[in-house]
């Protein structure tokens, strides 16, 4: 038996509980409530754990959801119906020049069209060869541009080179499935200043867009005789190449012929397969005359292929048809639709001298119909600057496809836009050949005119390229072409920037034609037009009225101005237009922008005009006009007492100068390690908010949009501002920036010169006399002085323009606000154009 132990008790001990005995009260609620405590805190934290999953993944929807918005179409039905530009339903405009980017050719209005064009050098010429096929300013041509062009069934064209005149003419002819045919002839004629008949090589091509196939028939071993070809928009076709003539009923010109047949992997590579397929090893050899080696098309080898990356595009056929002949001569080129099989002639040689002639006398008679210049007694040269304003601005219709590239705030990369189309003018052939939404509502205000039914048409493309938000891409840059043109800094259109709707004026007209006789034959499918439009109507005015809203109640601000405050003398607002004109010094969201505010007040009128025809609520928009006319708010908002004028406000110094930057460097390290110093802007005093005080366009925005009373004593100080030429009277038109502001004329940054900051533009000019001629037509107080105004100011801006054209042989996109001399791109045929109505006087 073993020994027990004995246990040691030290102190009093509570006895040892039994089995079935319980513990003490106080001992149960101490434990029961450390293990609440733990439960919840663990609860707690298990549903703050859910919680923030829940809102985690809800903000990733959330993002993801706000991110596709920006590429997500407006839901509501398409203005135009996915057909409404096939040779089915609109057979008479499916053919058309709807490639402004090239001296000359032609496409379809569709997607992937086949298209055409010519190519031309000089040989034999002691510079180096010179190929001419995209319209470009640096090839200094003494002047081209349509001189006749009625947008639907033909056109004449003039391109004067350095001793030489190209005269190309198109006509057509409808029957068939497919659009009908269409002739091309082309002129060449020397400059009697020429010392001998120059020698060219003209270069006439097809090429499919990835879709479709080119056949080459060749003749006497390298005359390109004829291309036959089958599309899915075309059918069969045949395009023949007449061999050159002195004239319409003269024998052939001698000639040698070169072909060239090979694939293009896009467009805008044309021009660089033709330039590497050239050879010199080709002997021209005239009847009488030495035998002299010429350039022409023979092998194209692409240029070091092992360094070029993989491109994704299918390739598509290319056929080039050249032929090198001595000036003077004339050609024709045939295209003829397979399913057109009851012609019973083909449209060549006198058969189209005959249908030219005929076209061009029924555009005469239109064109004084519509604008009756003859008999406002203008002279035949005056008459001839108002015909090439509007055909060029007809010609540079360009029927454009392909996917923007945009960003939101909520992508942190850009996205590709849904595939679209564009049925738009362009506001240079040379230098900007794609849409822009604030040029084209000054385009159509001009083409309304004379053909509303290109009005309704091009508005519908550009709305039908709304987002559910109700943005539009204020640049399109559509297809491989249009990106070969444009810097990359400027593909990128971000979806909170905005631009003038002014899409709001050409609508304006097209109710104004409606309601001086609704059952016309033009004006009979604006009622149905405008009912389709009306649901993104909505959705676009809502979004400049939330998106470009103000710091305060009925105030609006442009956003998208440029961030970078250390480059820019003033940072530019792209946004609205008009690029360098000085605005508040330090960009803020405290800015308010008088001119987005009148934008605001004609569109709001537009809508409520629109909602009434169509039998809709209108009041809101009639308050919001009401609101937005309201010169006392107006003048709360923007009248600056101390300028006198209307005004921008902000967060804004006038004490900034652009200086050399300055390089540190220290002992022993030399200057040309460093980079060479920029010019940065040097503020010399703090900003503050306050009225920007800059008198130039922007402080007319309430007169030429109409927006002031005719009783305001307001109107009084801004025709006293117009009228001084030490302000922004000229001979030439009104300045845009007064001489007086300290940023007349300056520079905003080293390499951008002024371009809103002294020019004279003609879309502000044109809106400056349609306000006097609308003031002058108004009872009030300074109507007798808006009547002379508007004829003093109407009769420099004609004069001027008209003088230019003649000495340069361009309509330019400014002028110079000292001599006069237009100046930038040119020929500017967008609203530049709008001279024409002035001279109309037609508002």
């Amino acid at each position: 038996m073993g020994r027990q132990r004995k246990r040691v008790v030290t102190g009093e001990a509570a006895p040892p509980l039994r089995k079935d005995d319980k513990p003490p009260a106080f001992h149960r609620k101490e434990k029961k409530k450390k293990i609440d405590i733990g439960k919840i805190f663990i609860n707690i934290s298990i549903g703050l754990c859910v919680v923030s999953l829940i809102w985690f993944f809800y903000a990733l929807y959330m993002r993801s959801s706000l991110a596709k918005r920006v590429v997500t179409l407006h839901p509501s039905p398409r203005v135009l119906d996915a057909n409404s530009s096939s040779s089915q339903v609109s057979p008479e405009r499916f053919w058309g020049s709807y490639r402004p980017q090239v001296y000359f050719g032609m496409k379809t209005r569709s997607p992937r069209s086949i298209v055409t064009g010519m190519m031309w050098m000089r040989q034999f010429s002691d510079m180096d060869v010179i190929l001419r096929h995209t319209c470009e300013q640096g090839d200094r041509l003494q002047g081209y541009g349509w001189l006749m062009h009625d947008g639907i069934t033909f056109g004449v064209q003039e391109i004067r080179d350095s001793d030489f005149t190209l005269t190309t003419e198109f006509v057509k002819r409808m029957g068939g499935d497919h659009g009908g045919d269409w002739t091309w002839r082309v002129t060449a004629k020397q400059h009697s200043s020429a010392p001998k008949a120059p020698v060219l090589s003209l270069m006439l091509y097809a090429a499919a867009d990835t879709q479709g196939s080119l056949e080459a028939h060749v003749e006497e071993k390298s005359r390109l005789a004829s291309i036959t070809g089958v599309s899915e928009e075309l059918g069969n076709f045949k395009i023949t190449f007449r061999k050159p003539v002195t004239g319409e009923l003269s024998s052939p010109k001698y000639a040698s012929y070169n072909y060239l047949q090979t694939v293009s992997p896009g467009l805008e590579k044309l021009t660089e397969i033709v330039k590497h397929s050239l050879n010199r090893r080709f002997v021209y050899s005239p009847p009488s005359g030495e035998k002299r080696h010429y350039i022409a098309v023979d092998t194209y080898k692409p240029p070091h292929p092992q360094h070029k990356p993989p491109d994704a595009r299918k390739e598509s056929d290319f056929v080039v048809h050249q032929v090198t002949v001595q000036t003077p001569f004339q050609m024709e080129v045939l295209f003829e639709s397979g399913s057109f099989r009851s012609r019973h002639d083909q449209l060549v040689g006198p058969i189209m001298t005959q249908e030219l002639e005929k076209r061009k006398s029924e555009f005469d008679a239109k064109f004084e119909e519509t604008f009756g210049l003859e008999s406002k007694g203008y002279s035949q040269p005056h008459i001839r600057l108002g015909k090439a304003a509007l055909s060029n601005m007809l010609g540079g219709m360009g029927y454009f496809h392909g996917q923007s590239v945009v960003q939101s705030i909520y992508n942190e990369y850009p996205l590709l836009y849904p595939q679209g189309v564009l049925f738009t003018a362009v506001p240079s052939r040379s230098f900007f050949p794609r849409g822009f939404l604030w040029d084209e509502g000054f385009h159509q205000l001009l083409l309304s005119k004379w053909d509303p039914q290109v009005t309704r048409e091009a508005v519908s493309h550009w709305i039908d390229l709304m987002n559910m938000e109700g943005w539009i891409p204020r640049e399109q840059i559509l297809g491989d072409e249009a990106h070969s043109k444009v810097p990359a800094e400027f593909v990128v259109q971000r979806n909170e920037n905005a631009n003038p709707p002014t899409l709001f004026l050409a609508l304006e007209k097209l109710i104004e034609q409606f309601s001086l006789n609704p059952a016309s034959m033009e004006s009979q499918p604006t009622l149905p037009f405008l009912k389709r439009l009306y649901p993104r109507l909505k959705t676009w005015f809502e979004w400049y009225n939330t998106t470009q809203s103000g710091p305060l109640p009925n105030s609006y601000r442009w956003r998208g101005r440029d961030k970078d405050t250390n480059v820019f003398l003033n940072p530019k607002t792209l946004t609205s237009g008009l690029d360098d004109y000085p605005r508040a010094s330090h960009p803020s969201a405290d800015e308010r922008h008088v001119d987005l505010h009148c934008w605001m007040a004609l569109s709001s009128s537009i809508m409520a005009r629109i909602a009434q025809l169509l039998g809709e609520p209108h009041q809101d928009y009639e308050a919001t006009h009401k609101m937005l006319t309201d010169n006392n708010l107006l003048n709360e908002l923007h009248w600056s007492v101390q300028l006198h004028a209307f005004s921008d406000y902000g967060n804004h110094t006038p004490a900034v100068t652009l200086q050399q930057e300055k390089v540190y460097i220290s002992p022993g390290e030399r200057r040309h390690q460093f980079p060479v110093a920029r010019l940065v802007r040097h503020v010399r005093k703090a900003p503050k908010l306050q009225y920007v005080n800059a008198l130039g366009y922007v402080s007319l925005f309430p007169f030429l949009l109409h927006v002031l009373q005719p009783d305001s004593p307001k109107i009084e100080h801004i025709l006293n501002d117009m009228k001084d030429p030490n302000k922004l009277w000229t001979p030439y038109g009104l300045r845009s920036l007064s001489k007086t502001d300290h940023m007349y004329m300056k520079r905003n940054t080293e390499h951008d010169a002024p371009y809103w900051r002294g020019p004279i533009w003609i879309n502000i000019n044109y809106l400056a006399v349609r306000a006097l001629h609308h003031y002058s037509n108004t009872q009030g107080p300074y109507q007798e002085r808006a009547a002379a105004l508007y004829e003093e100011l109407r009769t420099n801006i004609i004069s001027n323009v008209y003088r230019q054209y003649v000495e340069t042989g361009y309509i330019w996109e400014q002028y110079n606000d000292t001599t006069g001399r237009g100046q930038g791109s040119h020929p500017f045929t967008g609203w530049s154009a709008l001279t024409l109505l002035m001279m109309a006087e037609q508002y």
